[in-house]
């Protein structure tokens, strides 16, 4: 006889285990096992049947896998935490019996873990950690930006106040910043590294104050594997660019608020870093131009030799025929060979446009000098202008560590967010703050006159969102003409020559045969439409009908706001 099944030993129960099983198997407390689990990047599972995997029983529990448990019981950390628990019970009994000298040994001996080790684990190449970096940027600037308390320390503050700045040199010495957004939340920036598309947002820099209803205990342990994560990436992102990691750090500077001027970023021979960019751009620029005369002179060679092939005349009267039909088989191949060719030329002239493209964008703001008032942002504008090219100053009472000054005749733009400034200087140009980043989302310098203090802006649209053609664009002109036309139509002016009458005539007859055949091709495909609607489903239709109705909708949407851009620009 067969031995019984029991329930809840094979099948898809077996593959699932609750959370307070796994608790009871790995021996630790609730606190430690979500820490663990955020460390180790091991999420809940949802099974497909709950009732099978819950032996019956619908009340809700959490599920995880069971070899992810098992994968976590061999974890080196899950020893420590059992370390540190017995540490803090020793330590607790030595303060209750005063003594103090015993429980000073034992804080020195204080058990430590790092988290070297799963960083590795997770990320088993650098393009993986790079693709993950998007939520520990975002995560480390907000840190950066909060007050240190009971739950949050000075140094955890501190840590992040340093790793952000020397991401952010690295951006701005490999000019690899793409797109920047203003909004409500925070200041959102891309910037694309060995390929991979990183975006993350940076808080404005006010009074922040920490809420009581946020878990900080969960936001801490994932700031503490984002802090290791940052730091190995930092590490690999200089020492491939041949700079020390980590920057030195101007403690005068530091203290005075310089930001992002407080760190000395120096390559391994010690030499200075911008002589060493301005080197290395000007030798991209004519291996750009080597690399181009080459592939041309190739493919020029290849299509002579293809070319320059010697047609011999044949004196046999016999063979003329084989010879023609020869001569036609390969001028086809060389007519082949020839599109190819020019196929071929025609992407490499994409790819090298494309560089170039990027080369001057990069060098955006590299002609531009500009001084930064008190009331604008210091922190943002120094990073995204250094990040293409150009040169910042600031007013002394910001902070520390400017080397321009307000009189400098050298500024070619002044930054204000005022709407009066108290004296001008005629050799630059006041724009608003705005200027900047819609500067580099357009790709080019923008005219200034929109941006003059006091002006009203144009609207700061973001550069993730794509816009379809049915989508409201506010950039878009709307030609008045457009919407005129049918009140020109129905009071058209005549002409009173009668040459230009017949002219009239004749072009009224094309435009009216060409109009014939247009509405015939129309009422064709009316009549098509409607014959599949009656093909269709009664499901089919309603799905149909919703879908022209959303439309409809959208499209009276975009239409209405045309309309009242229209009537703000007459005004």
């Amino acid at each position: 006889m067969a031995p019984m099944k029991k329930k809840g030993e094979r099948g898809a129960a077996a593959n699932y285990i609750t959370r307070n099983r796994a608790i009871k198997k790995l021996q630790i407390s609730l606190a430690d096992f979500r820490r663990l689990c955020i460390l180790k990047g091991i999420y809940p599972r949802e099974p497909k049947n709950k009732k099978k995997v819950n032996k019956g029983s619908t009340a809700p529990r959490t599920f995880y896998y069971v070899k992810d448990i098992k994968y976590l019981a061999h974890e080196p950390i899950l020893e420590k935490f059992r370390e540190y628990k017995s540490f803090a019970k020793k330590l607790k009994k030595a303060l209750g019996k005063k003594e103090f000298d015993s429980a000073k040994t034992l804080e020195e001996n204080k058990p430590e873990y790092t988290l070297d080790h799963l960083v590795k684990e997770r990320y088993p190449t650098f393009i993986d950690a790079l693709r993950d970096l998007d939520d520990a940027l975002s995560m480390i600037f907000l840190f950066s930006t909060l007050p240190a308390n009971d739950k949050i320390k000075y140094k955890t503050v501190e840590n992040c106040k340093r790793l952000s700045a020397e991401f952010q040199h690295y951006v701005v010495i490999s000019r690899s910043l793409k797109k920047t957004f203003l909004s409500i939340k925070g200041i959102y920036y891309q910037a694309e590294i060995r390929g991979q598309d990183i975006t993350w947002i940076v808080p404005y820099q006010f009074s922040q104050q920490v809420p009581t209803d946020v878990d900080l205990r969960v936001m801490m342990t994932f700031l503490e594997f984002y802090q290791t994560l940052l730091g190995f990436v930092n590490y690999k992102l200089y020492t491939d660019m041949n700079l020390i990691y980590p920057p030195k750090i101007d403690i005068k500077k530091d203290e005075g608020n310089a930001g992002l001027t407080a760190y000395i970023v120096e390559t391994t021979e010690g030499t200075d870093i911008l002589k060493n960019i301005k080197e290395k751009s000007e030798q991209q620029e004519e291996n750009v131009g080597q690399e181009k005369m080459k592939e041309y002179q190739k493919r020029i060679k290849n299509l002579s030799e293809n070319m320059n092939i010697d047609n011999e005349e044949n004196e046999d009267e016999d063979d003329e025929e084989e010879e023609t039909e020869n001569n036609e088989e390969k001028e086809i191949a060389f007519e082949n060979q020839d599109k190819s060719a020019e196929n071929e030329i025609s992407e490499t002239d994409k790819l090298i446009k494309e560089t170039q493209l990027r080369a001057e964008f990069q060098k955006l703001f590299e002609n531009c000098v500009f001084y930064l008032a008190r009331e604008v942002p210091k922190y943002s504008l120094e990073f995204v202008i250094k990040a293409f090219g150009g040169k910042v100053g600031w007013d002394s009472s910001v902070s520390v560590g400017s080397t321009i000054k307000e009189n400098d005749p050298s500024i070619t733009h002044y930054i204000c967010d005022r709407p009066k400034q108290d004296h001008i200087f005629l050799h630059g140009v006041y724009v608003q703050p705005q200027w900047v980043y819609d500067c580099i989302n357009a790709k080019k310098l923008l005219n200034t006159s929109n941006y003059y203090p006091g002006e009203t802006l144009p609207p700061h649209l973001s550069p993730f969102v794509k816009l379809s053609e049915t989508d409201y664009n506010p950039e878009e002109e709307i030609d008045e003409d457009e919407i005129m036309e049918d009140s020109e139509e129905v009071s058209g002016t005549t002409k009173s020559t009668t040459e230009e009458e017949e002219e009239e005539n004749e072009e009224e007859e094309e435009e009216s045969d060409e109009e014939e055949e247009e509405e015939k091709k129309e009422d064709v495909e009316d009549e098509n439409k409607k014959l599949a609607m009656i093909m269709m489903s009664k499901k089919d239709k309603r799905l149909y009908n919703q879908i022209q109705y959303s439309r409809n909708k959208k499209a009276a949407e975009v239409n209405k706001l045309k309309k009242k851009k229209i009537a703000l620009q007459k005004k």
